[in-house]
């Protein structure tokens, strides 16, 4: 089958993965973005002003997670383009899976309630940044590890969701 283009604005087209290489393409693909994401906000992590890496994560996520979402063609306006009964099962893919995020529009306290799940770890990272270099240093790897495990999550969620869809064609 081949990759479907729908169009997402007046001038932007949106590829949409339509077979099961393309969509371990479009998971590498965000991999890599990820991780390029999760050091910029690593490195953030790192500057002792109190709050600014909260700040960075959630404007992180905030930008991630939809260009993940557009990545598999799972924006609220790519699922609203899709044949009724093709949307269907992806609001019902994503309700069984617990997707808190595939498909809906992200906004901030969606991702505030999402970096609640890994509190733990921001809540060590915002005391061990304190200490001078080595706190820094693990600090900068707990952003790094949250942010990767969060996005790592949801890209499983999309790519399980963009899997099933691909199976009804």
């Amino acid at each position: 089958m081949a990759t479907k283009a729908l169009p997402a604005g007046p001038n932007e087209w949106v590829v949409v993965p339509g077979t099961v290489q393309q969509i371990e393409a479009v998971v590498r693909q965000c991999r890599r973005l990820v991780t390029k994401r999760a050091l910029l906000a690593a490195g953030v992590a790192v500057v002792l002003i109190p709050g600014i890496d909260w700040v960075t994560d959630i404007a992180v996520l905030m930008k991630l997670i939809p260009e993940i979402n557009q990545a598999f063609g799972l924006t609220p306006q790519q699922v609203e383009r899709l044949a009724p009964d093709r949307r269907v099962v992806v609001y019902k893919t994503i309700s069984a899976g617990g997707g808190l995020l595939v498909g809906r529009l992200v906004t901030r306290e969606l991702i505030v309630r999402l970096l609640r799940l890994v509190g733990m770890r921001l809540s060590a990272q915002q005391a061990a940044k304190y200490v001078p270099i080595a706190g820094q240093a693990v600090s900068a790897a707990l952003t790094f590890s949250s942010l990767k495990f969060v996005c790592e999550q949801h890209i499983q969620q999309c790519r399980t969701v963009a899997e099933i869809v691909l199976q009804i064609e």
